[in-house]
Parts: C-alpha cells; sequence; structure tokens
C-alpha cells in the first residue's frame, strides 16, 4: 500500500511538549506547572445560562457568522475596550481561537507565503503556518527587553515573500506585553511592508500593571489588522470552545468561507452561555481571578529568583513565568526532565516554543498558592 499521508502533514514536527507531559503522566503525585488553562471554575452565571439554552431547545446551528446577539456584545466590547469600530459581518464566531487562527491563516496564505512569527511563541503558531502552506519564519525577541520583539529584528527578516505578521501580546509563554508605543512601531513596519497583521489578543484580560492596546485600533490599521479573541482564559470557558476574529470585510468574507464548510458554526450552547460575560457584574469575577493571577505571580517570581541558578524577570501579563535556567548547568531540555523525574514538579522546556527560548522553562502559575508553594520546595531540594 502507498504511503497515504500528504508530505504536507509528514513535515509538521510532533508536539516538542508531547514527551515531557507523557514523563509526567507516569508520577500519580506530579505537581504540574506545566498548564496552559485557569485551574478556576466557569462562572457560575455562564454555566446557568448554557441551561437555560438547553431547556428552550436552542441546540440548533446558528448562522455561519455565529450568534448575532453575541456578535453584536462583542462590537460594543471592541468599542469600548479596545478602541475598534466594527460591524456584525465583521465579527465571525469561532470555535475557540486556535480554529480561528487555522482559518487566517489558510485564508491568507498561498504556498510558501512568509508569515513573520517573534518567539518564543505559542507551539501552534508554526504548524498552522506549515499546514496551511505558509513558512514561518522566526523573530527573535530578547530577555533583556522583556521578550517585546524590536522592529530592528523584525526589519532584518522580512522579505518579498513575507505576507503576514504573527503577534501575541500578551505572550504565551513569556507573559511579556507589547505596549503603545511598540505597537506604534511595529504598525509602522506592517503599513511599509504591506504586512497583514494578526493580533492574538486571548491574555487581555490578564495584564497586571499596564492597560492593554489593540494594534488594530491604531492608525492605518484597521484594515490590515485581524484581531482574534475569545472568552476561554479571562472566563475560565478553555473547554467552552467559543472564539472570534474581527476584521476588515474583505478579509472576514474569505476567512467565513472556510469556517463555513470546515465548522458550520461554533457550538450552539456555548455561543447562547457567552452572552453571560457581558452582563453586569460578570467583570468583577474576571477581576477576581486577574488578582488571584497576580499574588501567585508574585509568589512564583519570588521564589523562582531564590532557586539556586535561576533567575526570573516580572512577566507583565496571561499566567506563565519564563525564567532562565542557565545557571544551574543544565539545559531546558535536562532541567524539565530532572524537574519531573526527580522532583515531580512538571515544566515546559522553552526551546520547544522558538530559538529564543533555549536556556528558559515556562512555569503556569494558573494552579493555587499551596501547589506553587509546594513546587518550589521540591525544585528547591533538587537544585540545592
Amino acid at each position: 500500500m502507498r504511503d497515504p499521508i500528504s508530505e504536507r502533514v509528514k513535515s509538521v514536527p510532533p508536539s516538542g511538549i508531547r514527551r515531557y507531559f507523557d514523563l509526567a503522566a507516569k508520577s500519580k503525585d506530579i505537581v504540574s506547572l506545566g498548564v496552559g488553562e485557569p485551574d478556576f471554575d466557569t462562572p457560575y452565571e455562564i454555566k446557568e445560562l448554557a441551561g437555560r439554552a438547553i431547556e428552550l431547545n436552542r441546540t440548533h446551528y446558528t448562522s455561519n457568522s455565529g450568534l448575532f446577539e453575541l456578535r453584536k456584545r462583542i462590537i460594543e466590547k471592541l468599542a469600548k475596550e479596545n478602541g475598534i469600530q466594527t460591524e456584525s459581518e465583521n465579527i465571525l464566531i469561532t470555535a475557540g481561537s486556535s480554529e480561528g487562527l487555522d482559518i487566517v491563516l489558510r485564508a491568507l496564505l498561498d504556498p510558501w507565503d512568509e508569515v513573520l512569527i517573534p518567539e518564543p511563541c505559542y507551539v501552534a503558531y508554526e504548524p498552522l503556518t506549515m499546514l496551511a502552506g505558509g513558512k514561518a519564519v522566526f523573530v527573535p525577541s530578547k530577555e533583556e527587553n522583556e521578550f517585546r520583539v524590536r522592529v530592528d529584528d523584525l526589519k532584518t527578516s522580512v522579505s518579498e515573500k513575507s505576507k503576514a505578521l504573527l503577534i501575541c501580546s500578551p505572550n504565551n509563554p513569556t507573559g511579556g506585553v507589547l505596549r503603545k508605543p511598540d505597537l506604534e512601531e511595529i504598525a509602522s513596519f506592517a503599513i511599509e511592508n504591506d504586512l497583514i497583521v494578526i493580533s492574538d489578543e486571548i491574555y487581555e484580560k490578564l495584564i497586571y500593571d499596564e492597560k492593554h492596546v489593540s494594534i488594530g485600533s491604531l492608525d492605518g490599521m484597521a484594515e490590515r489588522t485581524i484581531t482574534l479573541n475569545g472568552f476561554s482564559k479571562a472566563f475560565a470557558c478553555t473547554g467552552w470552545r467559543v472564539g472570534y476574529a474581527a476584521g476588515p470585510g474583505n478579509l472576514i468574507a474569505p476567512i467565513r468561507k472556510i469556517h463555513q464548510y470546515n465548522l458550520l458554526c461554533a457550538p450552539s450552547i456555548s455561543q447562547y452561555a457567552m452572552l453571560a460575560a457581558f452582563e453586569p457584574g460578570m467583570e468583577e469575577n474576571v477581576k477576581a481571578m486577574a488578582r488571584a493571577y497576580d499574588r501567585r505571580r508574585k509568589l512564583l517570581v519570588d521564589g523562582l529568583n531564590k532557586l539556586p541558578g535561576v533567575k526570573c524577570h516580572m512577566p507583565a501579563g496571561a499566567f506563565y513565568a519564563f525564567p532562565n535556567i542557565s545557571g544551574t548547568g543544565m539545559s531546558d531540555g535536562e532541567f524539565t526532565e530532572k524537574m519531573i523525574t526527580d522532583a515531580e514538579v512538571a515544566v515546559v522546556p522553552g526551546s520547544v516554543f522558538g530559538p529564543s527560548g533555549k536556556d528558559h522553562v515556562r512555569c503556569s502559575y494558573s494552579v493555587s498558592a499551596s501547589n506553587i508553594i509546594t513546587a518550589l520546595e521540591r525544585m528547591r531540594s533538587i537544585l540545592e
């Protein structure tokens, strides 16, 4: 029998994280700092509305674009919180922001079109670019710049094949946040090089000392920015699978075409449930979770900086710390394996997020304070 698997799929490497998660799964007493989702329960109001939607038999397809009432709330939210003015046909409800990114890349890329991707970055960015037929061009960011990409590095990476720039702020895995001056320089660069900007803003409500800025709100960027967001991180709704893409009509229409044939629509019950995210009082739920993450952030970073051979900058957003472990004399892969097998603490090696992640590990603080304390004690016992 001939090999039935496409060359494109075969060219995509397996997840670099999987080996370490499989290793961690062998321990019954593991404390995991490797998770990338909230440990909070979905707010009651969202769950209640989902139950009501089932009782009212709202279990059928919605519009391909998504539930109109939800898109209307998103339009209001984007105008009020992000400075982005748009209309209902320019909003597409997706099955999480992950589906949004997948279909955006497929709509934009012809074979071997290049996507500039500042790294360290989310592990799915390169594989999804490859599966769309494009080429991921990694652009380094540096620890001394708090992992905020510099335009000078973008300039050395751009070429005539560059079609898009994919940014994520707050960033997974570093917790870095692009500030308004950073984004203004990036916007000028995108306009000068005629690039579409894909802005992953899924962690926007988890910023601790600054204000989130959407690049799509800046001068000249409305026509060339696709904003990806959703409810997974801020509202502890990872399993509900509701995200959205917002952008100009000439970009959203072809993206919707792929979504129509690929998925028809995001889950109807989940879409109805997310209407509760916009109800009065829900924002306080989000802020309470963010305050808890902030306390854990400080606890974890303070503890990491007291470990032998480890230094860690304070992340500005998301729920990840990205300590430098080069002082331990181990590579990030060796450090991760030792922590899992000897300390029974799961972390993620930084190099799986791109070359700039070398000598770092990702530690999530979306876990309880008691688990953070236990993890730090176990790590200290091994490193000392």
